[in-house]
């Protein structure tokens, strides 16, 4: 089984545990009665809820990174401050210095990356505006 499966699983039944002595003991305490079938309901409710949070992260999990060092060539973004030759671009919302050794670019052109050096980025003026 896998690992994550199983912290899932544990804390799950931590998590019904926790609410059957809130609701068992603890509001009883406070002068609070809550019927079993409503213990019930916040259990299964809170059951559907891990399942679904659980589901849901592992798929983000398992989804490949969209922007990163080894998928910046070829990836097209805009510079935020001009290229004269080395300023800023952002990319997928995130922004890299870069650098434009063939000439200037302005801010808010359409730029492709080139080439890459550790985190800095060598872009070109994009030709095609799509």
């Amino acid at each position: 089984m896998n690992t994550r499966l199983i912290l899932a699983i544990f804390s799950s039944l931590l998590e019904e545990a926790a609410l059957a002595g809130i609701v068992l003991w603890g509001l009883p305490r406070l002068g609070i009665d809550m019927p079993i079938a409503g213990l019930v309901t916040l259990m299964v409710a809170l059951a559907a809820y891990d399942v679904t949070a659980y589901r849901m992260g592992s798929r983000a999990l398992r989804k490949k990174p969209v922007a990163g060092l080894h998928t910046m060539v070829g990836t097209k973004g805009k510079t935020v401050r001009p290229l004269a030759p080395k300023g800023l671009v952002s990319i997928k919302g995130e922004l890299w210095e870069a650098e434009s050794p063939g000439a200037n670019i302005d801010v808010g052109e359409e730029i492709v990356v080139v080439a890459q050096d550790g985190l800095k980025l060598t872009v070109r003026r994009s030709c095609n505006k799509d």
